[in-house]
């Protein structure tokens, strides 16, 4: 199992709009075929700093998953929905695989 993190650099005016974006990658992402951990959006602290998680069995079926979320209809209207609200600054993605004992 390996576990996605994607960073993100957001706009701190206009966290509402990450927050419907990550509303709707609630719906996509468990369709596609991952395992949706959660989004997070700013709280304290940094008003820019945000986070996505989900988990796969592998790189392979994280590859099989982006393919099936770039077809589906509400993922492209949310990448759509990104792209001209410009509320993302930079966005990073790692993978980990758990090293704390617990594998499943």
């Amino acid at each position: 199992m390996i576990t996605c993190f994607i960073r993100y650099e957001i706009e701190p005016t206009q966290r509402a709009d990450f927050e419907q974006y990550a509303l709707t990658w609630g719906q996509c992402i468990p369709r596609c075929g991952a395992d949706l951990i959660g989004y997070f959006a700013p709280h304290e602290g940094s008003s820019t700093l945000a986070y996505g998680v989900y988990s796969l069995p592998s790189l392979a079926a994280y590859e099989a998953y982006r393919a099936r979320l770039a077809e589906d209809p509400l993922g492209r209207v949310n990448y759509a929905f990104a792209q001209e609200k410009r509320f993302i600054r930079r966005e990073d993605r790692a993978f980990f695989k758990l090293a704390s004992g617990r594998t499943t």
